[in-house]
């Protein structure tokens, strides 16, 4: 059987909304079930078994809805289903077996679980449900009852097979539009091009539930092959990024450029049985199976990937050309999968491109721009500052020696001299560091504690956990948060001491703030500039109160 891609859904306001639905659905059954066989019997008494095995059933549901109703995970789970076939057949055995109309609520059982959990867990209720009705028909009926028997069992089989399929395409199809939904967030110039394709292939590998995804693309300006990587249960920055000149020779290129690939290695005898090798070709109308030069190709790339099948799908590239490989070293892939995996490439790689340019004109913008500033600076910035400090040396020397003022003049001087040896240390790092904009934020970090220490007294502390990667323009921000957190300690507490910590959890760059107890009691208060810049950049910024008794500002901002 195929490997299908969809799954249970979490526990969710949705599906706790459709557990309620269900479970007051099974009430009405339930009680319509008892007033058909009363009404059916008229007269006569109903049997003790038949009675009992209604009303238990109706306290079954009844007991599920109460509890549905109350939010209890467990009646919203799959064990509920399950309990209903066990119902259903024991009503089906105490009826009138192969003759019983009961046998429709079945399909109740086969509904719920389909629609609600996907195809796996309507194919097995679905089966489940069949073998039940077939040996309790086998147990209570006759020889006549025999063609009935095989008439309605397959009836049971082929018409919840049909809503097993659609009730898995239903949960399959707000899956792929979920997925979807999250690559159109992903894409953002902010992350920068390399990101964004980090995250889709941690995405894409989630959805399918494979092994390895594989992203192999040449820029034809440069000629180079790059090979991305990333393994099952790995976090996007974990992707690894090989650039190969002899690309050519590779099995993962020799595939045709236009082609949607679909490999599955059957096992015996189905390998002799089923084609193993598929291809979509673009503008076809629909897939053909693989020649034997394809399927060699086909099974020299499983080999290379240890893989028990895979799907591969061209990248729509205006500058360039390469493919999507995702492969399974234990399930299978069907159709479906290849050409929603081509879809999905297509909607995300042109974005992808013209994130790639962007980038690529800020950038070269923003070098402009440094260059700029940096040839600048010394005449628009520095020269204030030395004629400053010129001015102040030459009211020193008029000053006497029993002035009160020279103490203050040698401390202006002295500041004027910091100021002065950090613009031109800024402007060299500008003019020769334009390429690496991550290079400078622990540095500027830095000299903003030393400035505060200056002018204020304030010891601030910095930390960096782990690795933190930011382009250009993200670090511009984070600089502005940090500038004005720590104004903000400097102009509304009396704190003498405060820290400063960035970091990166779960895709999420994490900023906090945090200064000492002091004389003034905690007032919850939320900084309007701070969380008006986090907003914009997509994140939040909160604050409270540390154990220590002092404040913290924590901004969250998606990376």
């Amino acid at each position: 059987m195929l490997a299908r891609t969809t799954a249970a859904p979490d526990v969710d306001a949705s599906v706790a909304a459709d557990a309620l639905m269900v479970a007051r659905m099974r009430l009405v059954l339930s009680v319509s079930a008892l007033l058909a066989v009363a009404v059916d019997a008229g007269d006569n008494r109903l049997q003790f078994p038949v009675w009992l095995a209604f009303s238990g059933y109706i306290l079954h549901s009844l007991l599920v809805y109460a509890c549905t109703r109350m939010g209890r995970p467990y009646f919203q789970g799959k064990a509920i289903h399950w309990s209903d076939v066990l119902w259903f057949t024991l009503i089906i055995f105490v009826t009138d077996g192969v003759q019983s109309l009961f046998f429709l609520f079945y399909f109740f059982a086969i509904l719920t679980s389909s629609f609600r959990w996907g195809f796996e867990e309507g194919a097995r209720v679905t089966v489940a449900s069949v073998a039940s009705f077939a040996a309790c028909g086998l147990a209570t009926s006759t020889g006549g009852d025999s063609p009935q028997l095989l008439m309605r069992t397959t009836f049971l089989l082929a018409l919840g097979h049909m809503i097993v399929h659609w009730g898995g395409s239903k949960l399959g199809l707000q899956r792929r539009l979920a997925l979807l939904g999250d690559v159109c967030q992903l894409s953002n110039p902010r992350f920068g091009a390399g990101r964004t394709v980090a995250r889709t292939m941690e995405k894409t590998l989630a959805f399918f539930r494979a092994s390895h995804c594989i992203l192999l693309t040449r820029d034809t300006s440069t000629g180079n092959w790059i090979l991305r990587t990333l393994r099952k249960n790995d976090a996007c920055e974990h992707v690894s990024v090989e650039t190969i000149g002899r690309i050519a020779e590779s099995p993962l290129m020799a595939l045709a450029p236009d082609h949607t690939v679909l490999c599955n290695r059957l096992p015996w005898p189905m390998n002799w049985l089923c084609a193993q090798s598929h291809v979509f070709e673009a503008g076809a109308s629909g897939w053909r199976i693989e020649d034997d030069e394809g399927a060699q190709r086909c099974a020299a790339v499983i080999a290379m990937l240890e893989a028990r099948a895979f799907i591969s799908a061209p990248l729509p590239m205006r500058l360039g050309e390469g493919r999507v490989f995702v492969s399974s070293r234990d399930g299978l892939f069907n159709k479906s999968d290849a050409l929603f995996l081509a879809h999905l490439m297509e909607q995300i790689f042109p974005v992808i491109e013209t994130i790639e340019v962007l980038d690529r004109m800020a950038s070269e913008a923003a070098a402009t721009e440094r260059l700029k500033f940096a040839l600048d600076l010394h005449d628009t910035a520095v020269q204030p500052y030395i004629g400053l400090r010129m001015g102040l040396c030459a009211l020193r020397k008029k000053a006497a020696t029993d002035n009160p003022l020279r103490e203050d003049l040698d401390k202006l001087a002295s500041v004027a001299d910091g100021v002065i040896a950090d613009l031109r240390r800024y402007a060299g790092a500008v003019k020769h560091s334009a390429n690496s904009p991550c290079g400078l934020v622990l540095p500027h970090l830095h000299r903003q504690a030393e400035r505060i220490k200056g002018l204020y007294g304030i010891e601030i502390a910095i930390t960096v956990d782990g690795q933190v990667q930011l382009d250009d323009r993200m670090t511009a921000e984070v600089l502005q948060l940090v500038g004005e957190g720590l104004n903000n300690i400097c102009k509304h507490t009396q704190a003498r001491h405060g820290s400063i910590r960035l970091g990166c959890k779960n895709g999420r760059l994490q900023l906090r703030i945090e200064n000492e107890a002091c004389e003034e009691s905690f007032t919850k208060f939320l900084p309007r500039s701070i969380t008006e810049r986090a907003a914009a950049l997509g994140g939040r910024a909160q604050v409270h109160q540390c154990t220590s008794g002092g404040t913290a500002v924590l901004v969250e901002i998606p990376i």
